[in-house]
């Protein structure tokens, strides 16, 4: 699944442009998300991670080469394509380590070749071995979002309502803690209690009553689970190189 962000802060060039990328990867049989965001600030503040975001350069309050400027800051590895009615920030854009640079109005052809590009360095960095984080799709108001497991510290259920406490915050969606359990089984995630799911990853400290995360928040043991959590934390440990 091929996640895209486009950016512009007119919307219907942003309703656009997303709609000839959406025609363009389904003609090409690539799974695709699109997201759309009419600032800057929008696209830094969302949760999820993209790996292809097209940037219009002259938005008001924050422009495209400030909004490229902090993205590679948080992450080097995104591909940043650029679309403007303007030549004159091609030389800078290299500052950035832009992808491409497509003049508005934006040619379907060249558009083409730019997502073919893209998706093509995508593939060979991943046959050169790098190794992607995990994640999971869950669905909320007819959106769907990706969780990366490695940001998450725990679930907490109630009823059908999870709380996904991750790095940036809470997520809250609906599902039943045995579906997400097993779509959890054998990613390192326990269910330590009837309402809670940790990740294994951040376990600091424990004992009978209860875990201690990294972040300082501690989740209560039931007394049944005990002897399987000592299991799974010690197994987690040896795969992991805690334990020789």
């Amino acid at each position: 699944m091929l996640w895209v962000a486009v950016c512009d802060d007119q919307v219907m060039e942003c309703s656009v442009i997303a709609g000839k990328i959406r025609g363009i990867l389904k003609g090409m049989k690539a799974p695709c998300e699109i997201r759309e965001f009419y600032s800057g600030r929008e696209l830094l503040q969302s949760p999820d991670r993209f790996d292809l975001i097209f940037l219009d350069i002259m938005m008001e309050d924050l422009d495209g080469m400030k909004t490229a400027q902090i993205i590679r800051e948080r992450a080097f590895d995104k591909i940043l394509i650029f679309i403007s009615a303007s030549r004159e920030y091609v030389f800078e854009a290299y500052d950035v380590e832009a992808f491409q640079y497509i003049l508005k109005p934006v040619d379907e052809k060249k558009l083409q070749r730019a997502l073919e590009k893209a998706i093509l360095k995508i593939q060979n960095t991943s046959l050169k071995g790098k190794t992607f984080p995990e994640y999971m799709i869950v669905s909320k108001e007819r959106e769907k979002r990706k969780l990366f497991l490695d940001d998450i510290y725990y679930f907490e259920i109630m009823g059908r309502t999870v709380d996904v406490h991750e790095k940036n915050g809470i997520f809250t969606y609906y599902e039943q803690i045995g579906v997400l359990e097993k779509r959890l089984q054998g990613k390192n995630f326990f269910r330590c209690h009837k309402s809670y799911l940790i990740n294994l990853k951040y376990v600091a400290a424990y004992n009978r009553q209860e875990v201690i995360l990294d972040n300082g928040e501690r989740i209560g043991i039931a007394k049944r689970r005990y002897e399987e959590f000592c299991r799974e934390i010690l197994a987690y440990m040896r795969k992991s190189g805690g334990i020789n």
